[in-house]
Parts: structure tokens; C-alpha cells; sequence
């Protein structure tokens, strides 16, 4: 799944754009000053993350839910749904929508007391585009003028014999320093949609200590900007995180501690919350939604919410049996997305029907052709194309609640187009990711997105675009592509909507992945916790904690 920062709704942006100043997205309605002095710790249920932490290199959400909460950027987005705000940045400002000017506010500071300046963005945001620091997130920067001079690719592939050509340069031209607290941005072509994006976590700063030494060892202890820092981890036990008392804006902690307890099965983090033992579960097991029991279990510490978010499972296309888009079309009509939502899930998620889920801005409801259950026209492509010759392993990973939907989607594939379809969990979601990444994932795959910022261009361009940053299974249309980037370059969030609709109608024949269900997320606190919040893609704003 991919990593979302606190992604939300709408933003409307004309050519003279400028964010205003203000609060941060947790919850500050008591006034005063945050509980500088305040105590109390609290435990909540986590994943290990799959990589070091570095915010352009960590593209899941064990380690993406640490970052959000170790890192403020320039603009973050409120967990009321409102417009992105305001937080490291001052200003930022444009007339034109290509050249940015981004002035930051003067009082903040790194974990380790150096102070946070324009070239602590400007030279991260290089860092992260020099393709041969390999950044899984490097292609987000593609906005701005100069990144293909930083940024290659392999022309056939990881696994081929030939490598990716040697960037022309280190730096991208579009990234100026004026002063230590102001930085220009010129982007490659007018993109209206740039400042929404501002606030996901590839554009985080980081600090001078960071290019000190090697990426991984920063990633084992990081060192950020936000209202907690990091204390210790330790391999699939627990990460330990601390409120920072020098934090300067608005979201400051109320409590002092964070354990982040890190579960290999979600039933084990739900039997630790119903006992006390466990502050926060972000989601209980399927197991427990059956006649509400989660909910006679947990009583008024029982959340329910919709987030922004699909479950989808994905084709290896780089694999030979999965290349037939006929083959892949077939599939996804051969499933029965309704059945799914009522028998695993107890109504709690809705049947997908669109490739971008219907809460995210610019996304058109009902496009998904592919996600429509007939039975018939799947047998008569499967047919088409060839049929399925051998067994089709459907992967997830074993430490979620992932086991019973998708035995019920291997099932169903195998009922309807007599394909010997099964299910297969992989222990954790690290392993998992890793086997993903390194592109030797051996039949479909559990894959799915959480918007990081509030347009559909998240849910095209990381995903379907050629060399995209979650483009796992390396799907490839150039048609796609230079819709892509057109939208991506319209004047207009409206004439971007536009493009990226066509964009997705191409997608939609070629069926790359098979949207499954849109989120739903039932979470649990303990009796511990007297108020908290959730952000728009279900983390716990820490922010908002009081016990």
C-alpha cells in the first residue's frame, strides 16, 4: 500500500496562489500552549517499516505513518476536509502557476537543534530527484524544470543488461535559494495542482546531518522536523518516538511518549486493545466486524470512518502470463465486488467502481467498466486471449486482515473461469513490499493506495504512468503517458480533471490492476485516551491526543 500524508479534500487554485498562514491539522481548541510540560505515554499498533526512514524513499505505510508524525512540510492538510494551510511555509506564492515563490517561517528546527532554512528543502528535494540515489519517490519532482537532467531511467529494466545513462547534471535548474528562509521553484510547464502537493512527505526538508553520511544510517535514526522525534527501534518489536519540546506551530503534543508497537498479526494488536493493553488500533481484524463485535467489544471507544483509500489487487505485467489485457479484463469482470463487500465485509466497504476513489477531487465516479461482475463476457475474453495455463497465486500480506477477501477473490476467479486460483499469504508486509520492489512477485499481489494529496493526479501518475513511483507491476502505455503529462501540466485543475479522465479511460481498457472495494476503517481506542482525532486517511493526529 502506498504511504498517504494526511490527505484531504479539495483546494481551488487560481493563477495568483497564496497559502495562508495557519494552525496545524491537529486539534487545538483548548488554547494556550500545547502541554509543553504535560506527561503521559501512549502505545499504538504498527507495521515495520520496509525501508530506513528517509521521506522520499518510503513509499508504504509503516514506515509513511512515522514520517507524517516525525516531519512538518511547507503546507499540511486539516483533518476537517478544508483546504491545505499553511505550516512550515509562510508564503507561498505565484502568478502564473510555474514560478513559485516559497518563503518559510524563521522559528523552526531540525531534532538535532539546527535550524530549518530554504536549502534544507531545496537540496532534499535534489536529493531526491538524482535518480542514482535511487529515491523510490524521485519521479514526484518530475513537476520541475530541470528533472530530467537529474533523473534517468534504465532502459530495460532493473534485471536487463544495460544501466540507466549517467544524469547530466545534480541539481535541477528550477530550484533557486534566495536567502536562508526564501527558495524559487519553476516548474516545467504551468501546473496548477503543485502547491496541493506540497504537503506529502517527498517534499520534506532534511537537515545538514543527513547528507553527513550514509541514507540508510540516517534512515535508522532520523532526524525531522516535527512534533516528535525519533528515540529507538527496534526490529519488529517497537519504535519509540518523543514529544519535541522545541517545536514552534501549532500541533505541539499534549502527551510526552509513543511506543509504536510493531504487530505481525492485527488479531494479536485487537486482543491487546480490548484488554488494555494497546492505546490504539488504526484497524481491528475482519474477524471482529461480524454482528458489530468489535463494537460490543470497544463501546463509545469505537470509530467508525470512510477514507479515501482502495483495496486493489495488482498484475505483475512484467511477468509474460499477465501481459494479455484481455486476460487481466477477464479477471476483474469475473469477480464479484458486491458479494466481497457484503459476506467479508459486513458492509463496512463499499464495492470499487472507479480507478480513483470517489472522495479525492478531479475522480469520476462509475469508470471503472472493468469492475462491473459479468461472468459471461470474462469467459468469452479469457477465451480470447488464451486461456490460463497453471496455477494463479493471488499474494498478500499475513500480518493484516487480507487473508479473508482475498481467499474470497481466488475463489471466485477460480469458480467463474475454472482458473486454478488460490491465495497466499507472505508473513509481513515488509517482506512483502521488498519482494514487490525488487519486481519478482510470481502471480497477482495485494496493492493497495491511499491518496498522499487531495487530486487525481495521485491516483494516475504515481500508479499507471511509465517509471511511476508505485508503478509496481511496470505498466506501460504511451498514450497514457502523454495524457498524463499533458493533465499534469494544464493551467487549470478543471482542464487537468479533463485530461486525466481521458488518461483513465485508457486505463480502464487496458485493466493494469482490479480495483477491489473503497475504504472504510474501523478503529479503537482505549479507555486511557479521553479525546483524539483522526486525520482524513485515518492516522492518529497525535496532536489531538489527551489521556
Amino acid at each position: 500500500m502506498r504511504v498517504s500524508k494526511r490527505a484531504t479534500s479539495a483546494v481551488a487554485l487560481g493563477a495568483a496562489f497564496a497559502l495562508v498562514a495557519s494552525g496545524c491539522s491537529g486539534s487545538d481548541s483548548d488554547g494556550g500552549d500545547a502541554g509543553a510540560s504535560a506527561d503521559g505515554a501512549i502505545t499504538i499498533d504498527g507495521t515495520q517499516p520496509e525501508v530506513p526512514l528517509v521521506p522520499s524513499n518510503t513509499t508504504e505505510t509503516g514506515g509513511g505513518a512515522i514520517i507524517d508524525w516525525m516531519w512538518t512540510g511547507l503546507v499540511e492538510y486539516p483533518n476537517d476536509g478544508g483546504a491545505p494551510r499553511n505550516a512550515v511555509a509562510e508564503s507561498i506564492e505565484t502568478t502564473d502557476s510555474k514560478v513559485y515563490t516559497v518563503k518559510i517561517k524563521q522559528n523552526t528546527k531540525f531534532h538535532d537543534g539546527t535550524p530549518v532554512k530554504a536549502k534544507n528543502f531545496v537540496d532534499a528535494w535534489n536529493w531526491g530527484a538524482y535518480s542514482p540515489n535511487g529515491a523510490q519517490n524521485g519521479s514526484f519532482f518530475a513537476d520541475i524544470q530541470g528533472f530530467g537532467d537529474v533523473h534517468t531511467e534504465d532502459p530495460d529494466g532493473a534485471e536487463g543488461p544495460q544501466k540507466a545513462p549517467e544524469p547530466k547534471a545534480k541539481e535541477m535548474s528550477g530550484l533557486k535559494v534566495v536567502d536562508d528562509w526564501t527558495f524559487e521553484v519553476t516548474l516545467a510547464a504551468p501546473t496548477a495542482v503543485f502547491p496541493t502537493k506540497l504537503g506529502y512527505s517527498t517534499f520534506m526538508p532534511l537537515p545538514d546531518a543527513f547528507f553527513t553520511q550514509k541514507p540508510d544510517e540516517f534512515g535508522r535514526k532520523p532526524i525531522g522536523n516535527g512534533p516528535v522525534k525519533f528515540v529507538s527501534w527496534e526490529d519488529d518489536v517497537q519504535i519509540k518516538l518523543t514529544r519535541f519540546d522545541d517545536y514552534t506551530l501549532n500541533d505541539k503534543l499534549k502527551i510526552k511518549d509513543v511506543n509504536i508497537k510493531l504487530y505481525q498479526d492485527d488479531t494479536a494488536a485487537y486482543n491487546d486493545l480490548v484488554s488494555g493493553n494497546l492505546d490504539f488500533q488504526q484497524q481491528v481484524p475482519v474477524s471482529s466486524l461480524a454482528g458489530d463485535k468489535w463494537k460490543a467489544d470497544l463501546g463509545d471507544r469505537a470509530i467508525q470512518t470512510t477514507t479515501p483509500s482502495t483495496g486493489i489487487i495488482a498484475f505483475p505485467i512484467y511477468d509474460k502470463r499477465f501481459q494479455n489485457a484481455k486476460l487481466r479484463r477477464a479477471i476483474s469482470l469475473a469477480i464479484n465486488r458486491q458479494e466481497i463487500s457484503d459476506k467479508i465485509f459486513f458492509g463496512s466497504r463499499k464495492p470499487a467502481d472507479s480507478w480513483a476513489n470517489p472522495l479525492t477531487p478531479g475522480a469520476k465516479q462509475g469508470n471503472c467498466t472493468a469492475c462491473q461482475f459479468n461472468v459471461d463476457e470474462a469467459r468469452k475474453l479469457l477465451a480470447e486471449a488464451g486461456g490460463f495455463q497453471g496455477e494463479l497465486v493471488m499474494y498478500y500480506n499475513a500480518d493484516a486482515s487480507h487473508k479473508e477477501w482475498m481467499e474470497a477473490v481466488a475463489q471466485q476467479v477460480k469458480t467463474n473461469l475454472g482458473i486454478n486460483a488460490r491465495a497466499e499469504g507472505v508473513p509481513t508486509f515488509a517482506v512483502f513490499r521488498q519482494n514487490i520492489n525488487a519486481h519478482k512477485m510470481k502471480g497477482m499481489y495485494r496493492a493497495g493506495w491511499q491518496q498522499d494529496y487531495p487530486d487525481v493526479e495521485n491516483w494516475v501518475n504515481p500508479l499507471y504512468v511509465t517509471g511511476g513511483s508505485s508503478n509496481d507491476g511496470l505498466y506501460s502505455n504511451k498514450d497514457v503517458d502523454a495524457l498524463a503529462k499533458a493533465a499534469s501540466s494544464a493551467p487549470s485543475l478543471e482542464e487537468s480533471h479533463a485530461k486525466f479522465a481521458e488518461a483513465v479511460a485508457l486505463i480502464d481498457q487496458d485493466v493494469p490492476t482490479v480495483p477491489i472495494y473503497f475504504g472504510g476503517q474501523q478503529s479503537g481506542h482505549s479507555e486511557k485516551i479521553k479525546k483524539l482525532e483522526l486525520t482524513n486517511v485515518g492516522e492518529l493526529d497525535l496532536s489531538s491526543v489527551e489521556l
